[in-house]
C-alpha cells in the first residue's frame, strides 16, 4: 500500500513539473501576444525589441509607452488575479468539503459589488485620480463587511462549514438586492456599475498592481505552507484531531484568509466568476488531490485561464472591450457541465 502511495505521489509530482513547464511557456506566449494586440497592433518581433529597449533604456517611443504603461501591468494583473481566485477556490472546496463552492461562497462578491456601487455613485465628489482608488476601497470594504456578517451568522448558528455556506447565501442575497436598488436610483452610472459587476482589467496600472500583488502573493504563500493540513482536513475531523490539528480554529483561519484573498482580487477588477470554481477541478484532473501539488497547479492554470479570458475580452469585438467576467462565464459553463456529466456520481451525497 505504501509503495502504491509513493508511486502515485511520484506520478503527481512528475505531472506537476510538466504542468509548470508547459504552463510557463504558455504564460510567456500569452504575455507576448497580450502586449502585441489591442487597438494598436504590433508584431511579436516589434514587441520583443520594445521589451529589450524598455529594460535597457526605459520606455521611449509611443509603442513602448503603450506596452509598458498600459499592457504590461494589465497582463501581469491577470496572472495575479487568476492565481489568487484559484487558490481561494481550492481552499473553500477543501474546508467546506463541497466541490461546487467557489471563492464567493461567503458573500464577498455581493458585498464588494455593493461597496463598489456606493463608491461609483459618490465619485462625483472626487477627482478622476481619487476615483481610481475610491472604487476599489469601497469594494474591499464591502467585501469585508459581507464576510463579517457571514461570519457572525455562521458562528451564531454553530460554526460548522455548512453554516458559512448558508450564511454567505443569505448575506449575498441581501447585498445583491441593495446593489439593484442603488442601480435603479443611479441611471447615469448603471453602465459603470455593470462593468464592475462583470469584471474588467482596464483599471490596472503599475501604481495599483503592487497593491494587488503583495497581498495576493503573501496570502497564497501562506496557504501553500498549510497544504499538508488541508490534506488532513479532507480525511475528516476526528482523524485531523488525532493528528493534533485544532479543526475549528484552522477552518476559521483558512476561511478568513481565503475571503481576504478574494476581497483583494475583486477590489480592483470586479467580480469574475468560475475561475475559483473550475480551476481547482482542472488541476485535480492533472495532478490529483494532494494540496501540495494541487495548489501550485491551480496557480498556474488560474493565471493561464484568466489571461486567455482577458485576451478574448479585448479582441473579440474590437474596438469595444467586453467584460472579462462574461467571457469567463462563457468558458466556464460548458467546462463545468462536462465535468459534472463526467464525474457527477462522485458529487452525490
Amino acid at each position: 500500500m505504501k509503495e502504491k502511495n509513493d508511486s502515485l505521489a511520484s506520478a503527481g509530482k512528475a505531472r506537476l513539473l510538466m504542468l509548470i513547464l508547459i504552463g510557463s511557456f504558455a504564460l510567456f506566449s500569452i504575455f507576448l501576444i497580450s502586449l502585441a494586440f489591442g487597438p494598436v497592433k504590433m508584431s511579436l518581433s516589434e514587441v520583443w525589441g520594445a521589451i529589450v529597449n524598455i529594460i535597457v533604456n526605459g520606455p521611449q517611443t509611443g509603442y513602448e509607452r503603450i506596452i509598458y504603461y498600459l499592457r504590461m501591468p494589465r497582463v501581469l494583473g491577470t496572472f495575479l488575479i487568476g492565481m489568487g481566485l484559484s487558490v481561494a477556490g481550492a481552499v473553500f472546496q477543501a474546508i467546506i468539503r463541497n466541490p461546487l463552492v467557489d471563492p464567493y461562497i461567503t458573500g464577498v462578491s455581493s458585498g464588494a459589488g455593493f461597496g463598489a456601487t456606493i463608491a461609483i455613485t459618490t465619485t462625483v465628489a472626487f477627482t478622476a485620480t481619487q476615483s481610481l482608488y475610491i472604487i476599489p476601497i469601497g469594494a474591499f470594504i464591502g467585501g469585508l463587511l459581507s464576510f463579517g456578517l457571514t461570519f457572525m451568522i455562521a458562528e451564531g448558528s454553530g460554526g460548522r462549514a455548512i453554516n458559512y455556506v448558508l450564511g454567505g447565501v443569505i448575506v449575498g442575497m441581501g447585498f445583491g438586492a441593495l446593489t439593484t436598488l442603488f442601480m435603479m436610483l443611479s441611471d447615469d452610472r448603471v453602465h459603470q456599475i455593470l462593468f464592475f459587476l462583470f469584471g474588467s482589467f482596464t483599471g490596472i496600472n503599475w501604481n495599483n498592481l503592487w497593491i494587488i500583488a503583495v497581498p495576493i502573493l503573501i496570502m497564497s504563500l501562506v496557504v501553500l505552507l498549510y497544504a499538508r493540513e488541508l490534506n488532513v482536513i479532507l480525511l475528516g475531523e476526528e482523524q485531523a484531531k488525532q493528528l493534533g490539528i485544532n479543526v475549528r480554529r484552522f477552518n476559521i483561519f483558512m476561511l478568513v484568509l481565503a475571503s481576504l484573498l478574494t476581497a483583494f482580487c475583486v477590489a480592483f477588477v470586479g467580480i469574475i466568476g468560475f475561475v475559483g470554481l473550475i480551476v481547482p477541478h482542472a488541476a485535480r484532473m492533472v495532478v490529483g488531490g494532494d494540496h501540495r501539488l494541487l495548489l501550485p497547479g491551480s496557480m498556474v492554470l488560474g493565471a493561464l485561464l484568466m489571461s486567455v479570458a482577458d485576451l478574448i475580452a479585448k479582441l473579440a469585438y474590437v474596438p469595444v472591450e467586453l467584460p472579462v467576467g462574461a467571457i469567463m462565464t462563457l468558458i466556464g459553463v460548458p467546462f463545468f457541465a462536462y465535468l459534472l456529466m463526467r464525474r457527477g456520481k462522485e458529487y452525490a451525497a
